[in-house]
């Protein structure tokens, strides 16, 4: 079920480093430091469900979920997702357990009634503990999930959801897991596939409530077991800005999807779409995480930190990061990325 990404095979793979210095410029990307610790990662371990999953479910659905040739090698996106993107750019290897419509419990929502036992998170944990019962305290474990949990599953308690991802964390640092990269949630309300319903302002406020939760949960587990180093990701924060201002994200459109499914149809620019389908990103916006979780993670703050001198003001800078501000800057990685079907024109 495990693929694994080497960084000499991803498709599409860039230097994100290197980009970095190309760009030019920097955004402000969101993190939400639980506490700073300078690390070297051996390798990244990644759970979560289709935001995260570069083929899992497309393997355990012999091929039919996500349908091709509209994703990109079974990915829900058209080329690589964040979580590669990363781990090319820290040069290591990552290792995926995520697998598309995982809630943050045993359920699988990516079909009904889930007739194939698709696993959730928990069942992605429990997989990585019988492989691994002495976990490497030098990886760093990426977990999102919880869209499914609502989405899917109609839940309208956050506090579950929000409990199961720090007894996943929790898990793993119990067989040894010290490095952890945890992902709040975007307003689920502002999805294309979403955004129209009646369910709108509903969603915005669970989302809302969960992310609100999910930092007050995660600050008292690290307080908790101070030996681990949890970074909290605040993605919301950073699409919500792409929303609000598409240009200073090279986005020309961030309210529709690229792919229309019904149609068969690829919109003519891709990379300028913040949106591949009605729910998922375009690999575009996942070099835009990549780029935010390049900042969070503590081994690449230095480097990303002194690159945005320049475009922020080496004093400005200095300030916040004395203060331990929220925001944390961080490069924008920009690249086109090319459709081999179906063209709108």
């Amino acid at each position: 079920m495990i693929c694994e990404t080497q960084r000499k095979n991803t498709e599409n793979s860039i230097n994100m480093k290197n980009q970095v210095v190309a760009a030019g410029f920097v955004i402000f990307s969101f993190m939400l430091p639980l506490k700073a610790n300078a690390a070297t990662f051996s390798q990244i371990y990644a759970f979560g469900d289709s935001l995260v999953d570069n083929g899992n479910a497309y393997q355990l659905t012999g091929g039919a979920i996500p349908p091709e040739p509209f994703y990109d090698n079974g990915r829900f996106s058209n080329g690589p997702v964040w979580v590669e993107y990363l781990a090319n750019a820290l040069g290591i290897q990552e290792t995926n357990y995520a697998v598309g419509g995982a809630n943050t419990n045993t359920s699988n929502t990516l079909i009904p009634n889930n007739p194939l036992n698709l696993p959730g998170l928990t069942q992605q944990i429990q997989t990585f503990v019988a492989s691994y019962p002495q976990a490497d305290e030098n990886a760093l474990y990426v977990v999102w999930a919880g869209a499914n949990d609502y989405l899917g599953a109609g839940v309208t308690n956050p506090l579950l959801p929000v409990n199961n991802l720090a007894s996943t964390v929790a898990t793993l640092a119990s067989v040894g897991a010290k490095n952890f990269l945890v992902v709040n949630l975007p307003d689920l309300g502002k999805l294309p596939g979403t955004k129209g319903s009646p369910f709108s302002g509903g969603l915005n406020y669970l989302t809302g409530l969960h992310n609100s939760a999910l930092s007050q949960t995660l600050n008292g587990l690290n307080q908790q077991q101070p030996n681990i180093n949890i970074t909290l990701l605040d993605i919301n924060s950073l699409i919500n800005q792409a929303i609000a201002s598409p240009g200073k994200f090279g986005f020309t459109n961030v309210t529709d999807p690229c792919l229309n499914l019904d149609a068969q149809t690829i919109c003519a620019n891709p990379d300028e779409y913040l949106f591949w389908d009605a729910i998922h990103p375009t690999t575009s916006t996942h070099k835009i995480v990549a780029g935010a979780a390049l900042v969070a993670v503590p081994e690449s703050s230095p480097v990303l930190g002194m690159l945005a001198l320049g475009a922020l003001g080496a004093t400005a800078l200095l300030k916040r990061k004395q203060k331990k501000s929220p925001l944390t800057p961080a490069s924008r990685v920009l690249a086109a990325q090319s459709s081999h079907i179906k063209v709108e024109n």
